[in-house]
């Protein structure tokens, strides 16, 4: 039996995690753009870990486990944190701290349903909202409105409403793709490669902007397409 770990992909699982502490920090100091670019930046960490690990026939459980870890507190404490701090949901009280809260029970709950069902029912397409996702949602939100609007003021309802909303899309059965769904290694169209290339450059031209609206229509695309399948499940069992 083998021991030890293997090094590359379990070092850039914890710098994600890193960058979710850093994130935390910041909060606590209200540099809260910085907390949302290091969330934003985790993301990049963790599709390289498994990139990496898949890449290299390096998938192991431990790494696994750890990826869980690191996803809880980079997509999970860390937002949660961060839309409490600049959201202002202190000023709701206990309902504001419950509902950030909730966010990461739910969250918790996703990545352990994850785990059980990679060896079981989890296809290529994500069961629920991938916290990766969720975090990126309300990190893109806060570099959206400070970049738009500046600093929120006072009680603003859609910030209390919004943990709630991605807390209960993570423990949903909607179905939310995945880039591991793309074959890379097929043929595809000309057009594709310049959406693509389209794409990068509005990111580094309006990253808060842009960020922020390719999350919303994941996640708005995501309940479209979950709402269609089960109403089309339910006409299904009908007509037997």
């Amino acid at each position: 039996m083998k021991k030890g770990i293997y090094l590359l992909p379990n070092t850039l699982t914890l710098c994600g995690m890193f960058c979710g502490f850093y994130a935390i920090l910041a909060c606590f100091k209200d540099h809260f753009i910085y907390a949302a670019w290091a969330i934003l930046i985790a993301n990049i960490f963790d599709g390289l870990d498994g990139w990496v690990a898949r890449l290299t026939n390096s998938t192991t459980k431990f790494g696994v486990e750890l990826d869980s870890l690191s996803d809880l507190v980079a997509f999970g404490v860390a937002p949660a944190v961060l839309i409490y701090s600049w959201g202002d949901l202190h000023a709701f009280g206990r309902i504001g701290w419950g509902a950030v809260f909730i966010y990461v029970i739910c969250g918790a709950l996703r990545l352990a349903r994850y785990n059980v069902q990679m060896v079981t029912t989890e296809s290529k397409a994500f069961t629920g909202l991938p916290i990766p996702g969720a975090g990126t949602v309300v990190a893109s939100l806060v570099l959206f409105y400070s970049d738009v609007w500046g600093s929120p003021g006072g009680k603003n309802y859609i910030f209390l409403f919004l943990p709630f909303l991605l807390a209960v899309l993570m423990v949903s059965t909607m179905r939310f793709h995945a880039l591991k769904e793309i074959n890379f290694k097929e043929r595809k169209p000309f057009w594709l490669l310049v959406v693509i290339g389209a794409a990068f450059v509005l990111i580094f031209m309006y990253p808060e902007i842009v960020i922020f609206i390719f999350s919303i229509i994941y996640v708005i695309w995501g309940i479209i397409e979950g709402t269609y399948l089960f109403h089309r499940k339910r006409k299904l069992k009908k007509t037997i």
